[in-house]
């Protein structure tokens, strides 16, 4: 038969702390947002050079496809570029408050 050891020879292991406030919650999910945009800002701005060149070579078939991906690429960059404008006034705007 096998004793039963007493609650006081037990170690306890203290219990996992997680960081689940919503400031950590928030910065993670504009940081993985951010890089996402980022992300899809660049590949249409592939896609619409590289329609350009195709357009060039002779091998695009339809000009509307070209203008349509050079579009996309120009209003994707000039989103990016709103919400960059819009971040650095919020940061100017915190940088001037009174503590």
């Amino acid at each position: 038969m096998t004793t039963i050891d007493s609650p006081n020879s037990i170690t306890l292991m203290p219990p996992e702390t997680r960081d689940t406030s919503a400031i950590s919650k928030s910065a993670a999910g504009f940081g993985d947002m951010l890089t996402s945009m980022l992300g899809k800002v660049n590949e249409a701005q592939i896609t619409g050079d590289e329609a350009v060149t195709k357009l060039q070579s002779g091998e695009a078939r339809h000009l509307h496809e070209v203008m349509i991906a050079v579009e996309e690429a120009d209003v994707s960059l000039r989103m990016l570029v709103q919400m960059r404008n819009k971040a650095l006034t919020a940061y100017e705007e915190i940088m001037r408050m009174q503590i």
